[in-house]
């Protein structure tokens, strides 16, 4: 490859070149073999540009080639209630379950805020029970619309699977009240023939639980991501991932203008546990059938192609290499 050719061909690539997650086209494989993405795009801002226009890129072909764009209409009030409004750095965040989503609510709280605090004086269930941070839902639709088209929009997305097995660790493993006792009496009442059975609800379990309802139907903590955050009908500023957690979150808050002061936290609920990766998914993965495999593939399938994670998870345990 010579000249101009080789040239357009490392941009093309760049562009496609995205986390450890993302396919990368043969071809790229042998330009990136000689050629460090950091020489195409020596700044790093550039670089991460391009990674997100090739996440916004997929994500509009994946919206068309299933028919998700919907004619414009009112707001879903489900997906308002996702989303978050800061109006000092003219903000909307969309609350993803599982994706960081405690820290960044502590972010929104700070950056409206006029004192001076730290993301660890806000307690976990402070601010998921604050009505300090508001929702879209609770503006009239004319404003919702006004805001949408003016403000900072993100979203952040996580492998389905590891996002799923963090939601049964979080939720069902732990002593709280709705999650440990409601939800776990209603799985045990489905699945065990003694209905007082107290023993903890089983990952197979919990599986067949939530791959027997309709996906809408779903609680937030485990619902597919782009039905909360209707990513094919809101045109998001900032796709973030969770494994770019760090990098996306500091970008955004350049964006939006925020203190230099303010950065992103990773405080943690249970801070003695180790955080959900793909080990930890891959030893929980191995419980299931196969038939529940495939099942909760096809439950998260456009999540998988809309924010472009690999479905196969035998080789999930390499995603985190």
């Amino acid at each position: 490859m010579g000249g101009t050719q080789a040239t357009s061909k490392v941009v093309l690539c760049a562009k496609l070149l995205g986390n450890k997650q993302q396919e990368i086209h043969p071809e790229c494989v042998m330009v990136f073999a000689d050629t460090p993405v950091t020489d195409v795009f020596p700044n790093p801002t550039e670089n991460w540009l391009a990674i997100q226009n090739s996440r916004k890129n997929t994500l509009a072909s994946v919206c068309l080639k299933n028919n998700l764009n919907k004619p414009s209409s009112k707001l879903d009030s489900h997906v308002a209630s996702q989303l978050f409004v800061e109006h000092k750095h003219k903000f909307i965040y969309c609350e993803v379950p599982k994706v960081g989503c405690s820290n960044w609510k502590r972010t929104i709280f700070l950056l409206q805020s006029d004192f001076n605090a730290e993301p660890s004086d806000i307690g976990h269930d402070n601010i998921h029970h604050t009505s300090l941070i508001k929702r879209l839902v609770s503006y009239p639709p004319a404003l919702q619309k006004e805001f949408l088209s003016n403000y900072t929009k993100v979203m952040f997305t996580r492998h389905p699977l590891e996002r799923l097995v963090s939601a049964y660790r979080d939720k069902l493993l732990h002593s709280e009240p709705f999650y440990s006792t409601t939800v776990a009496n209603e799985i045990r009442a489905m699945f065990r023939k003694n209905k007082n059975s107290s023993e903890k609800v089983s990952f197979q379990e919990f599986v067949s639980f939530i791959t027997a309802k309709p996906p809408h139907a779903l609680d937030i903590h485990w619902k597919p991501m782009f039905l909360l955050c209707d990513p094919c009908n809101i045109n998001y500023d900032v796709v973030g991932k969770y494994e770019t957690l760090g990098l996306d979150s500091e970008h955004v808050l350049k964006v939006i203008g925020a203190p230099e002061s303010l950065q992103y936290p990773s405080l943690k609920r249970y801070s003695s546990e180790k955080r959900t990766d793909g080990d930890i998914t891959l030893e929980y993965l191995r419980h299931l059938t196969p038939e529940q495999i495939e099942k909760i593939k096809k439950l998260y399938e456009m999540d998988f192609f809309l924010f472009n994670y690999t479905m196969k998870y035998e080789d999930y345990s390499s995603l985190n290499d």
